[in-house]
């Protein structure tokens, strides 16, 4: 889905991943579910660009609903996969702590865990090979994407902002739709490793000049990044 010139959606409320197209490329955020790899060739088919545009896939963190599709895309089109360095061990095992799972409803909770198994989830791959980043690195991708430390939801959590979109992709440091209760709104996102921590990160997102953020999962929001640190905060 089009949001905006060079950003698009892949996914929707529940989960998504996103896509820059640039005339030098394109740059994907987060790659969502296995199943989200046809999502994906239709988004190219419909850009009229082929999968061997796409220069690099750039992960917010290494949690099993955000990589789906990576091992594919590396394996398979030679494409690089860029991560934290402190996720980088979860997003090779899926090793993770336990966390609390928070507030929950019986239909959101059941409409989250059946589309992942619509899309595939329980065949995730996890990837056998990762280029690391650290915080204020600039990548050598369409669109320079900047990576912006965020932790709290893992170690290793970011966001990214790539100025040519006028967007910046914040994975799971907030949501819009809390996928166990179904609230939609800026809030917290659950199944975070350090809930205190990753209030304390939305101050990164205070200065960054943009028009939309992107979460993990929810809707698009269209606004300053302050702005939605704001509204998470309150809602916290």
């Amino acid at each position: 889905m089009k949001l905006a010139p060079h950003l698009h959606r892949i996914g929707n409320d529940i989960v998504a991943a996103y896509l820059v197209d640039l005339p030098e490329g394109i740059t994907l955020v987060d790659a969502g579910l296995p199943g989200h790899w046809h999502d994906l060739q239709r988004e190219l088919d419909e850009i009229g660009r082929p999968l061997s545009d796409v220069r690099g896939l750039v992960l917010t963190h290494g949690d099993s609903d955000h990589i789906g599709f990576a091992e594919r895309l590396r394996r398979g089109a030679g494409v690089p996969v860029f991560i934290h360095a402190a996720d980088s061990h979860r997003v090779r095992t899926g090793e993770k702590p336990k966390t609390p799972m928070g507030p929950a409803r019986l239909a959101p909770t059941l409409g989250f865990f059946a589309y992942g198994l619509r899309k595939n989830a329980l065949r995730t791959h996890y990837v056998h090979d990762v280029v690391e980043v650290a915080d204020g690195d600039v990548l050598d991708l369409p669109g320079a994407p900047v990576v912006v430390g965020m932790p709290g939801h893992s170690p290793g959590s970011i966001a990214v902002h790539i100025p040519p979109a006028d967007a910046v992709f914040v994975g799971d440091a907030l949501t819009t739709r809390h996928v166990l209760t179904g609230r939609t709104g800026a809030q917290p996102a659950p199944f975070t490793d350090e809930p205190g921590v990753a209030l304390a990160s939305l101050d990164r997102l205070a200065d960054l000049p943009a028009s939309w953020v992107l979460p993990g999962h929810g809707a698009p929001w269209q606004g300053s990044p302050a702005d939605i640190a704001a509204a998470v905060r309150a809602a916290a």
